[in-house]
C-alpha cells in the first residue's frame, strides 16, 4: 500500500460516532434507555453516559484498544515499534480515564466491537452491569412499574 493511500485510509478512521457506537446507542434507545454522548466534562469523554444509573460505557474498537485474545487485536507488520508505543499509550491512556471516573464513583463499562455481534450478549452485559450495581440488587433510581428506563 502507498503512504498516500495509507494515509487517506487512516484519516478514515473516527474518533466518535462510529458505526460501532451507534449500533450501542440504538440498542439502548430500543431498550428504553435515555443517555447522553461525549460529555467533555468528565474524564476520557465517555461515548455513552447514562447520569441516572451513574454509568459511562465505552465501545472499543479491537484494534486500537487491544481486546486481549480477539483476533482483531492483532500487530500490523509494517512500522511496529511506532504501533507498540501507541497501543502502549491507548492502553494506559484507557486505564488512566477508566480509574478516574470510578474514582469520581462513575461506573464503567466497555464493550468491545466484536462483541456487537451478538447484540443479546451486550444487552445482557449492559443490563446486569445497571441493575446489579448495588450487590446484586436493582438500583434504586430505577422505578420497575414504568416501562421506560
Amino acid at each position: 500500500m502507498t503512504p498516500e493511500k495509507r494515509s487517506w485510509n487512516m484519516g478514515r478512521i473516527r474518533s466518535k460516532d462510529t458505526k460501532p457506537e451507534k449500533t450501542v446507542r440504538s440498542l439502548l434507545h430500543k431498550l428504553g434507555y435515555r443517555f447522553r454522548i461525549h460529555r467533555k466534562d468528565l474524564p476520557g469523554k465517555p461515548d455513552i453516559v447514562m447520569p441516572k444509573f451513574k454509568t459511562v460505557i465505552f465501545v472499543h474498537g479491537c484494534f486500537w484498544h487491544r481486546h486481549k485474545g480477539c483476533k482483531y487485536a492483532y500487530n500490523p507488520k509494517s512500522r511496529q515499534e511506532f504501533w507498540k508505543e501507541k497501543f502502549q499509550g491507548n492502553i494506559k491512556r484507557d486505564k488512566k480515564k477508566r480509574y478516574e471516573l470510578e474514582r469520581l464513583g462513575w461506573k464503567v463499562l466497555i464493550i468491545w466491537e466484536c462483541q456487537l455481534k451478538d447484540l443479546t450478549i451486550v444487552q445482557n452485559k449492559i443490563e446486569s452491569s445497571l441493575y446489579n450495581q448495588n450487590n446484586g440488587q436493582q438500583n434504586a433510581s430505577v422505578d420497575t412499574k414504568k416501562p421506560r428506563r
